[in-house]
């Protein structure tokens, strides 16, 4: 093995983005452009939601995976990131909504703004315009992948809403959902930038690969934050899991360490027979060790994203892709060391 090691000198995305700039610049561009095609009268509904204050990472996988991602911005790169973007725009349209959150990237969510009713079909017309981008690629690759992928993403929301306030949802379950919902994007994101940039199939399914592994790292780190980060610095409600009902691996790993004189409550606070007591479920996660059990899970799943890369030291991307596992690892301590 000759691995490159992801020494998280990075402390942020951003960080390992900044080489991104002109593609970034480019994306952003590109998508201020899409706005003039939907119908004149969602134009600043979708405009609101096509904002550029979030991390960016599925666009910047694409970026990443291909092979000119230190050059000039590759126009299919730029158009490929474009529909990444805006399905993940999409999916968070609708989480909120579900959620019932207020806040995202530090403002209104757009069903706050706007209503719950609009939101939905807000989300379903940037899912639409998503898919037209990728039909027009003059393979018909990308769109069948994007579809695809789509489709798994709503059914990742689908089967995680289905499950809300039910106690019966198990690890493997759970992280069928975090594969659907989330993993399934940045396993495209990386798939699409390498598949554009025409190299090797074997290239391509192993970034695609490592893209999958990071997708489900992020997630597990997302759902610990719920419980253990700070709402102004992440830019988003927190605690909406516990309080909606859903069932994440902060919760499942309590559930697993309580007497089992205490799951009960615990049980009867998911599935919304009584309200959620927060604050002892913060104090009993932290008495019985859940954070690190959680975290040694994102750590196993970071690990197998980098083994993905260890054929390929030599490649333009790896070292930049790396380098993602090691931002990832500065947020969970960063989380970790949280008062």
């Amino acid at each position: 093995m000759n691995r490159v090691a992801s020494t998280g000198s990075s402390s942020t995305f951003g960080s390992v983005f900044a080489g991104l700039k002109p593609h970034m610049a480019a994306l952003d561009a590109f998508l201020r452009e899409q706005i003039e095609a939907f119908e004149p009268e969602i134009r600043d509904m979708a405009d609101y939601c096509i904002d550029t204050s979030g991390k960016r990472i599925r666009p910047a996988l694409v970026f990443l995976s291909g092979t000119n991602s230190d050059g000039e911005p590759n126009p299919d790169l730029v158009r490929a990131a474009a529909v990444v973007e805006l399905v993940h725009l999409a999916t968070l349209v609708h989480d909120d909504i579900m959620d019932q959150a207020d806040l995202r990237r530090n403002r209104e969510t757009a069903a706050r703004k706007f209503g719950p009713t609009a939101a939905v079909l807000l989300g379903d017309a940037l899912f639409s315009h998503a898919l037209h981008l990728a039909a027009q690629f003059p393979t018909t690759e990308v769109c069948e992948t994007v579809s695809e992928s789509t489709r798994k993403v709503c059914a990742g929301e689908i089967v995680q809403t289905m499950r809300r306030g039910s106690d019966r949802v198990t690890r493997d379950d759970y992280w069928r959902i975090i594969d659907l919902k989330t993993a399934e994007l940045f396993r495209v994101s990386c798939f699409l930038g390498a598949r554009l940039s025409g190299v090797s199939d074997t290239y391509v399914a192993d970034v695609a690969r490592f893209g999958r592994h990071l997708g489900i790292a992020y997630q597990i780190y997302d759902d610990l934050a719920d419980f253990f980060g700070d709402e102004q610095r992440i830019g988003k409600t927190l605690g909406t899991d516990f309080a909606s009902g859903k069932l994440t691996l902060p919760l499942l790993v309590l559930h697993e360490k309580l007497p089992s004189a205490d799951r009960a409550g615990l049980i009867e606070e998911i599935c919304g027979r009584r309200a959620g007591d927060m604050p002892s479920r913060l104090r009993q996660m932290a008495e019985l060790g859940v954070f690190e059990g959680v975290e040694a899970e994102v750590q196993r799943e970071i690990e197998s994203a980098e083994e993905a890369l260890d054929p390929w030291p030599d490649e333009a991307p790896t070292p930049l892709l790396g380098e993602l596992c090691g931002v990832l690892r500065v947020q969970i301590g960063a989380l970790r060391s949280r008062p």
